[in-house]
């Protein structure tokens, strides 16, 4: 299940405020800015900072 293009213009980091884009897999959205993976669950992105994984 993907994200829709109208939601993933309207998302946002919730940390830094920047944007963000999917990753390769379509499985999470990543903030370049702060480097931070925020993970996709069964279709709803959990946009929570203390549940962000961070990325190299």
């Amino acid at each position: 299940m993907s994200i829709s293009q109208e939601l993933l213009e309207i998302l946002a980091c919730p940390k830094c405020k920047g944007e963000i884009h999917l990753n390769e897999t379509q499985d999470g959205l990543i903030c370049e800015n702060c480097k931070l993976l925020y993970e996709i669950r069964d279709g709803i992105p959990v946009m929570l900072i203390d549940e962000a994984k961070p990325i190299s």
